[in-house]
């Protein structure tokens, strides 16, 4: 089984670019600064996980996370090599995104409140969600 999961706030705003293939495939990567469980005197209290997402779910990080963001985010580990330009082969691991979720609400993150009554933000008028 090849499943991680995270939680942690965003390190800056996600930029969203397409694959340039004949059908385009939308693309995000961000960054999650994850709180160590433990922490050590003169270690890191944080690690930076980067995040690959595709399609629907890089369409909608690039809609609605903003840096500071808190986020649980499932995904699976992934490793590949390519050539770079100085003919060196560099090895990169990542991790894709297959769930992301907010981890707080937009009130106790600190921004205004898109709640009715219900407690339920309100999602534009023939907005498809990129989950199930």
């Amino acid at each position: 089984m090849n499943k991680c999961i995270f939680m942690g706030r965003l390190t800056r705003d996600p930029e969203i670019r397409y694959t340039q293939s004949e059908k385009p495939v939308a693309v995000i990567n961000y960054t999650l600064a994850v709180d160590r469980r433990y922490k050590r005197e003169g270690e890191p209290s944080a690690d930076f996980i980067n995040f690959v997402a595709y399609g629907a779910a890089a369409e909608f990080a690039e809609k609605y996370f903003k840096k500071g963001t808190k986020l649980v985010v499932v995904a699976r580990c992934q490793t590949r090599t390519y050539t770079n330009n100085e003919g060196k082969k560099v090895y990169v691991t990542e991790f894709i995104v297959e769930d992301q979720e907010f981890a707080e609400s937009k009130r106790a993150a600190g921004g205004e409140p898109e709640t009715e009554k219900d407690g339920f933000m309100q999602m534009p008028e023939g907005e498809e969600l990129p989950f199930n």
